[in-house]
């Protein structure tokens, strides 16, 4: 079980289809869109460093984009390899870190950041504990908090979070609370992957 559903997921997929078929076309590496997110995330992170939470949701959800699109092209474009995997890996996980930098440079909270650093232990966790699962032979796609559940919550909290900044008169409420929900979901998915392998290995023993 997970976040979003199916539907959701699908749902985004189909709307930036018509970009993967135009990057297809023009024969735009898949490197060049995992680069291009990271780029974007750097991009979000200072928005929100500088207090321009809507622009830094915004860059976030692109940089979303391209991290759906990458392995899109790499597929349709067979050019699908271990070092494109494992860069893509690693450079979502320098994408992530650039996000939650801004935020906690903004902040300035002891509190705050407290949760940010949760967050980001759990979102590394999540990627470790997967690869560490597909190391023994299994898959391990599983938990509530996935990188989509991780951006889409930072989005809404930043997008969503100013405009009930300007109706209610709080100051970041909203993504506060979305860096609370990845902070305890995140670290839950965590513990949900390491028990799915527990029981798959007990099973084969």
């Amino acid at each position: 079980m997970r976040i979003l559903n199916k539907y959701f997921l699908d749902g985004f997929t189909t709307i930036v289809n018509p970009i993967g078929n135009l990057l297809e076309s023009v024969h735009v590496h898949p490197h060049v869109v995992t680069v291009a997110g990271l780029l974007l995330s750097v991009i979000s992170g200072i928005f929100f460093w500088q207090g321009y939470f809507l622009l830094g949701g915004v860059a976030l959800i692109f940089s979303g984009v391209c991290d759906v699109l990458d392995g899109r092209l790499a597929r349709n474009t067979a050019r699908m390899s271990s070092f494109g995997a494992i860069l893509d890996s690693t450079i979502d996980r320098y994408s992530e870190i650039a996000v939650f930098l801004g935020l906690a440079i903004y902040f300035k909270s002891v509190y705050i950041n407290s949760l940010i650093i949760l967050a980001i232990a759990g979102s590394l966790l999540t990627s470790y504990a997967r690869a560490r699962a597909e190391g023994l032979g299994i898959e391990c796609k599983i938990g509530l908090m996935q990188r989509p559940e991780r951006i889409t919550f930072l989005a809404t909290g930043a997008i969503i979070g100013v405009i009930f900044d300007g109706i209610f008169n709080t100051d970041k409420m909203l993504m506060k609370i979305a860096l609370l929900g990845i902070a305890v979901l995140a670290n839950i998915t965590v513990v949900q992957r390491v028990m799915h392998v527990r029981k798959l290995l007990k099973t084969e023993r």
